[in-house]
């Protein structure tokens, strides 16, 4: 069984460690736990890893965010999956800091990136985990926030929580979206 998981995020040194860039974070930090690297591809950067008999897929788009439709659209075709065999793996910041949720579909929630998959689908049923950025910005300035470098005391939250979230990956390819739901969320 194959699964693709895309990490969402702005390439180039200008968005590295943002917050909008915890997409990226997420699948980075499972490839260099499996020992494997990413190479260019296609529209981004993709790595493969195994576990438990199944083959993972991560990438991360070059598009940027609010095209990343066009790079998981393009992956998806290639390998030949439907979109029940893809996590997104993105930014929210309607979720308290280092808050972590899987869904098996739903709406975009406002983010471009979720947004511009959705589009290019034609449909909403896109699992994806959701990590929590929090919401610590005034009125009006939340394009700032989320692409501002993470303060020292966030990194301190979520790193543990980058690491859960990299389980939570593992268990959607080997046990599926809903089991993952009910153990994790």
């Amino acid at each position: 069984m194959k699964y693709l998981i895309a990490g969402l995020g702005n390439i180039g040194p200008d968005y590295e460690n943002t917050r909008h860039n915890i997409g990226f974070m997420v699948v980075d930090a499972l490839v260099s736990r499996f020992d494997s690297v990413f190479e260019p591809a296609r529209y981004g950067d993709r790595a493969v890893l195994t576990y438990k008999s199944r083959t993972f897929i991560l990438f991360k788009p070059s598009t940027y965010m609010n095209r990343s439709g066009r790079a998981i659209n393009y992956w998806l075709g290639k390998e030949k999956l439907s979109p029940e065999r893809m996590l997104v793996v993105v930014d929210d910041v309607s979720l308290p800091l280092g808050t972590l949720r899987m869904r098996a579909k739903g709406g975009d929630g406002g983010h471009n990136g979720l947004e511009s998959i959705i589009d290019m689908l034609g449909h909403n049923y896109l699992p994806r985990l959701r990590f929590g950025i929090g919401s610590e910005y005034p009125k009006g300035y939340q394009v700032n926030y989320v692409l501002e470098k993470w303060e020292k005391e966030e990194l301190e939250v979520i790193k543990p929580r980058i690491e859960m979230a990299g389980e939570m990956i593992l268990s959607f390819g080997t046990m599926g979206v809903e089991r993952t739901m009910n153990l994790f969320n």
